[in-house]
């Protein structure tokens, strides 16, 4: 019996059935892609935290593409990367799945209850930092991919990634219209969402047409941004918003110091004015792991080892991985909200002044005239 049950699961892979004596294709053909395969897949996501799935088209991004142009070519990057290194790949989906049909997108929110501020000079950090919003998300579209891979199509999920403008796709997916801050609004939920995709040769069904413009004559994200880097609406000066500003290597230019005020990394004003934000609320109380992250102890930070801050700082973007960005944020902060009679203040000022670095000696500096501290008597940088 043995050979023959052998055989006959050898024939069964060839395509042949001897129960029923018929020729059966050997790969059975993938599921039809319809609204109820498309709502199965947004099933999936749901126990990750994902409120909001669309479809767009596996073609060129052609407004994405243009818009990158135009602010390589007005320079207004700054030496940002990210998708704009390689606007040819970031822009056309076929690059990352050949023979793409689809895009599968999810947005999930990461608006969480504000956090108090504790005692002491501190450091604000942007909300979408306090914890790793994306972690959930790529597990969501990784659930995804490889239910459509099991169905027999090709499908690579890309969250938090410079592969593919994830704003253009999900705008194109009718998840939401780009607002005059330039991030993507979501209808009746506004912009406080982690973007994320499914490139996928599934012909899903699409979005009929994007979602409309919201804003109307709404300019209070304009109006507020502390440096004035929304230029026009939807366009961004890099080198003046305050989100860029922190992360990217070298020097803070001088006239933007004072307005960096207590932010250490990223900024939220433009869209904690947006009326479809304020609207939205917190929904959820900040996890234990936020207080730690919301706001950062200024005095502490500086008093660290570069081990310690690269620890701390993992989770976020640090240019070279270099914690010497994070102590230049935090001299300028200082010098912005320290108080001068302190005398811990002093002595940390005082340290950093005579930094082997010039480019922190060069913020301590700031800090202290700032500080009305610039009189105060040299230490050994021994």
């Amino acid at each position: 019996m043995r050979p023959n049950f052998v055989r006959w699961n050898c024939l069964q892979r060839l395509g042949w059935c001897l129960r029923c004596d018929i020729v059966r294709p050997a790969n059975p053909p993938s599921p039809s892609a319809d609204a109820a395969y498309l709502a199965d897949l947004a099933r999936l996501t749901e126990p990750f935290g994902v409120t909001h799935t669309g479809v767009a088209p596996a073609a060129v991004l052609s407004r994405a593409r243009v818009a990158i142009d135009d602010r390589v070519r007005r320079g207004l990057t700054d030496g940002m990367q990210f998708t704009f290194r390689n606007p040819s790949r970031s822009t056309d989906p076929q690059r990352a799945v050949p023979g793409a049909q689809s895009v599968f997108v999810a947005a999930s929110p990461y608006l969480l209850a504000d956090v108090p501020r504790p005692q002491g000079p501190q450091a604000r950090v942007a909300r979408y930092a306090w914890v790793d919003h994306y972690a959930p998300l790529r597990r969501a579209l990784r659930t995804v991919a490889r239910r459509l891979r099991a169905d027999g199509y090709r499908a690579v999920a890309f969250v938090d990634d410079n592969s593919l403008v994830d704003r253009e796709v999900a705008h194109l997916a009718g998840i939401g219209w780009f607002g005059k801050n330039a991030n993507l609004l979501l209808p009746g939920a506004g912009s406080w969402f982690v973007l994320g995709s499914v490139v996928t040769t599934a012909a899903l069904p699409l979005q009929p047409e994007p979602v409309a413009d919201g804003c109307g004559a709404c300019r209070r994200c304009l109006d507020v941004c502390p440096t004035a880097a929304i230029i026009e609406p939807g366009v961004v000066d890099a080198a003046r918003c305050l989100a860029w500003v922190l992360q990217k290597p070298g020097v803070i230019a001088p006239e933007l110091r004072e307005l960096v005020g207590d932010r250490i990394y990223g900024c939220d004003d433009c869209q904690e004015v947006c009326p479809p934000t304020i609207r939205f609320g917190p929904t959820n109380r900040a996890p234990a792991a936020a207080a730690g992250k919301a706001w950062i102890a200024v005095l502490d930070l500086l008093r660290s080892s570069d081990a310690e801050l690269l620890a701390q700082w993992s989770p976020w973007y640090l240019a070279d991985r270099d914690p010497r960005w994070i102590r230049r944020n935090a001299l300028v902060v200082l010098g912005n909200i320290g108080d001068a009679a302190d005398s811990e203040v002093q002595d940390v000022v005082a340290q950093y002044v005579v930094h082997d670095d010039p480019l922190l000696r060069e913020h301590a500096e700031w800090a202290a005239h700032r500080l009305g501290l610039h009189a105060m008597p040299e230490r050994s940088g021994g």
